[in-house]
């Protein structure tokens, strides 16, 4: 006789409280999400393109979570935008855009726009430094013929390559300039500090940023594209990929995870999954993460169009107990209606969560912003609706070229939240309340510590406000 295995969902669980000799915000809540990367918080925005391109890509790394930009977009504006997060902050920005001597001031205005930067390292014929050209330099400048060493600032300060923050803040405040390049030994440019990213990291105390400073951003790429994408992304220093299709139980999956690995020294997310099998295989092939979660998120339709798919609790479990095996981090994607689920996936054993809806609404996500009603949302839609297969993302369900679409997500609308960071500021303080209610001081002790109760549709509705016309409500609940 076929047994049928129950399984659940968020909805269906709660945490039980224990004693605990915490507070919330002494709670730590840094969590590994592939290789050596390591996020202050366990929240990565979805590659989808109406959450995630670079601006929210630089709002998510800075509060400590990372972006992963979707690919919608063609490979070369893909790793621009990738290239863009990593410069928005920087300790020393490596290799810098430098400009010859011989330039006229024409033409450094117009790399001015294109790289949307202030100021210039110019190099002579043998390219190596002599000078520094800044919107200080150009100011009075209205004659566009000039050459560069003309208005230049010859002998500019300089550092060399072993300088560390504290000689660098120093510096500025002994020359009151904004920018200084740095040197190697042969008087080669090999990077640039500026005033704006000190301050930046000073701003920023929790942005998760890789060993040089920069911040975390990842992009997703398919079986089918990713040997056109990587070589384009990491020539922009991505810090990571996300395979990002339907079904990454798939040979077409494990075989890219495996080639990949093979050619490149790089992070690699693998998924989707939701059995302990098929986060096996994936791990086998050499996966640095695997993605978890078929058919849970509020605008994916998988599970009624093709009838499969595992609640997210259960497929957390059961993904988390395999990983475990072999010390490699799950990411839970999907299903995250509110801040306490966060708590609920990472205690069924995520390291971290992947959120679409949540964010799409954010004044920093990439969808359109809609007054309908008199209220203002923005658009959101999965990448298996037509809309996105439409501009590229059929390969993601496995579709060829020419076939009759056939959706596996629905098009929409969320309400407008505003900016990320105080949205994420309390789905971030809902995971500490949660943990601080459990005793858990890390996300290794709420990760392991599995204490939880099923509940029923009275307990649900009881969980929520009820029985109350709510006048006011909390910024990080909605129902």
């Amino acid at each position: 006789m076929m047994e049928i295995t129950e399984t659940l969902s968020y909805d269906d669980v709660l945490l039980l409280p224990s004693y605990s000799d915490t507070l919330p915000g002494e709670v730590d809540i840094k969590s590994r999400l592939c290789g050596d990367i390591v996020l202050k918080t366990p929240i990565l925005s979805a590659a989808m393109d109406t959450v995630t391109e670079e601006r929210l890509a630089i709002a998510m790394a800075l509060q400590g979570g990372a972006g992963v930009i979707h690919r919608n977009l063609l490979p070369e504006e893909q790793a621009r935008q990738v290239g863009s997060v990593k410069r928005s902050l920087n300790w020393i920005i490596d290799k810098p855009i430098t400009v010859d001597r011989n330039m006229t001031i024409d033409d450094v205005k117009s790399i001015k726009a294109k790289y949307k930067i202030s100021g210039l390292p110019v190099v002579d014929d043998n390219n190596k430094l002599c000078g520094i050209i800044t919107k200080r330099d150009m100011r009075f400048c209205s004659d566009l013929s000039l050459k560069v060493h003309e208005v230049m600032t010859a002998n500019p300060v300089i550092a060399d390559e072993q300088i560390d923050i504290k000689g660098a803040v120093a510096l500025f405040d002994k020359h009151k300039i904004e920018k200084i390049p740095v040197v190697d030994k042969n008087g080669f440019v090999t990077g640039l500090i500026t005033v704006k990213d000190l301050e930046k990291q000073e701003q920023y105390p929790n942005a998760a940023m890789d060993r040089r400073g920069r911040l975390i951003v990842g992009a997703a790429i398919s079986p089918q594209d990713w040997e056109r994408r990587i070589p384009l992304l990491m020539e922009n220093s991505v810090d990571f990929v996300v395979l990002d299709t339907a079904h990454g139980d798939s040979s077409s999956v494990v075989k890219a995870v495996q080639d990949i690995k093979r050619k490149y020294s790089i992070n690699v997310i693998g998924g989707n999954v939701a059995t302990a099998e098929g986060t096996k295989r994936i791990i086998d092939a050499g996966a640095d993460a695997v993605k978890i979660g078929i058919g849970p998120g509020s605008i994916c339709t998988t599970r009624i169009v093709s009838g499969i798919g595992v609640p997210q609790f259960t497929a957390v479990q059961w993904c988390a107990e395999e990983a475990l095996k072999h010390n490699i981090p799950i990411i839970a994607d999907g299903g995250i209606k509110f801040s306490g689920d966060i708590t609920k996936a990472i205690c069924a054993g995520a390291s971290t969560v992947m959120l679409g809806n949540l964010l799409a609404g954010l004044k920093e996500a990439p969808g359109q912003a809609i007054i309908y009603d008199g209220r203002m949302f923005k658009s959101y839609r999965g990448m298996g609706s037509i809309g996105a297969i439409k501009e590229g993302s059929g390969d993601r369900y496995q579709m060829k070229a020419g076939d009759e679409p056939v959706p596996e997500g629905i098009e929409g609308r969320v309400p407008y939240k505003g900016e990320l960071k105080p949205f994420l500021h309390q789905l971030s303080t809902g995971l500490r309340k949660g943990m601080f209610y459990c005793g858990c001081k890390s996300i290794k002790e709420l990760r392991e510590y599995e204490k939880f109760a099923k509940i029923s549709p009275a307990g649900l509705l009881e969980s929520h406000a009820h029985d109350i016309m709510i006048t006011q409500e909390a910024p990080n609940y909605s129902r």
